[in-house]
């Protein structure tokens, strides 16, 4: 690697430190994409070939081509170009590419050797950045990058706050798992989290648009798609609506109708009527610790103890208020999409814990009807949300990453 310093618009790129910057403000970039970078400029002159970019990326290691595409697409987002746009970044046929940006070099003295950092290694789950957009209501929506490579987006669920998840034993293995050789793109919902909590609309098509919004603010063009719970729901409505985007989906603990719209007797319309005034007394109670929020929380958490319900109860008055959860519960156990499902056309994953006491089995087996291109995967357990220490999560995990390599 050459020691110059090269200059193009208002970026400045420091080769030998691999240090990206924008009107002196460094920009955050992975490595693969700033290795990527980097090469392109350096080589300015000539059509630098897919299989040379793919080796510099690689370092010696097989990069396919779809994930040579993301880490070219996150390296374009660096420096404000697009897929489309290709102001800088020109691709070539028949494979390759030339970065065509108006250069100067700056400086070709050797660079000082930067310090080591003491501590301990980073993972790949270390590297987040919390971002924002606006849906196209104007809403606020939050999102972060977490770890290091081609993308995995994750549709928002029942609840989260991007500022404490990290910390939350609920879902601190998420992130370990999630981010293997992977960039998790996750977001807060409208009315929660570090989103605007002024939801204004909450509609299903709302909240589609919110997911639009966070994978254009990325500058995503084509992803894998993970939906849980509730978030499963709105990740159908979107691959069916956007197939063009959504290369695969994989959907855990989901379901295609709220419990109330799915009730097809006065029976189950009655325990579904009961269940959310339940929800709803946790809700309008102070006490976190109270019986209506344990109930709840047992449902997500089955085989957790009382005292991890009540740290999941006192979890979700942290991410929103008590009037926007009242809203969420409403409006989520009227959700459908059964009537879009069967538009899906990029091959999906369904896996299902068998005793799972918020989304029964019966829904899963309905999801994997209607979506042509699927797989239905059962495991066992009793647990909506899988826990560090849940049997299934390493299986969860394994059929996940088979599903993406395919």
């Amino acid at each position: 690697m050459d020691s110059a310093v090269y200059r193009f618009g208002q970026y400045t790129l420091d080769a030998d430190r691999r240090r990206l910057s924008h009107d002196g403000q460094r920009v955050d970039v992975e490595p693969q994409a700033l290795e990527l970078l980097c090469h392109l400029v350096e080589h300015r002159g000539r059509v630098v070939p897919e299989d040379e970019l793919c080796d510099r990326v690689g370092h010696g290691h097989a990069v396919s081509g779809a994930a040579l595409s993301a880490v070219l697409r996150t390296a374009r987002l660096a420096i404000g170009d697009s897929d489309t746009r290709q102001r800088l970044i020109r691709a070539v046929r028949p494979h390759g590419y030339r970065f065509v940006a108006q250069t100067t070099v700056v400086s070709t003295a050797p660079a000082a050797p930067l310090p080591a950092l003491g501590g301990p290694a980073e993972t790949d789950a270390d590297h987040e950045v919390i971002r924002f957009c606006r849906s196209a209501d104007g809403t606020r929506i939050a999102y972060a990058l977490t770890g290091k490579g081609p993308p995995l987006v994750k549709t928002a669920n029942w609840l989260t706050h991007l500022d404490l998840d990290r910390t939350n034993p609920m879902w601190t293995h998420w992130f370990d798992g999630l981010t293997r050789g992977r960039q998790l793109i996750r977001y807060d919902e409208r009315g929660c989290g570090l989103s605007s909590w002024d939801m204004g609309s909450f509609t299903l098509d709302d909240l589609v648009a919110d997911l639009d919004a966070v994978a254009d603010a990325v500058g995503l063009d084509r992803f894998p798609l993970l939906g849980v719970s509730q978030g499963g729901a709105v990740a159908v409505a979107y691959a069916a609506l956007r197939p063009e985007r959504v290369s695969h989906l994989i959907l855990t603990s989901a379901y295609a109708r709220g419990q109330l719209t799915r009730a097809g007797s006065n029976a189950e319309r009655d325990a579904a009527e009961v269940d959310l005034d339940i929800a709803r007394a946790g809700w309008r109670s102070q006490d976190s610790s109270s019986s209506f929020l344990r109930y709840f929380a047992s449902q997500f958490l089955a085989d957790a103890t009382p005292a991890e319900w009540d740290a999941f109860a006192a979890y979700q008055r942290q991410t929103t208020s008590p009037a926007n959860g009242l809203r969420f519960l409403e409006e989520f156990t009227r959700i459908d999409v059964s009537g879009v499902a069967h538009e899906v056309t990029c091959p999906t994953l369904i896996i299902h814990s068998r005793d799972d006491a918020r989304a029964p089995v019966a829904q899963a087996l309905e999801l994997a009807t209607l979506i042509p291109d699927s797989r239905l995967v059962l495991l066992e357990g009793r647990n909506h949300l899988f826990t560090a220490d849940d049997p299934a999560w390493p299986t969860f995990l394994t059929h996940l990453y088979n599903f993406l390599s395919e």
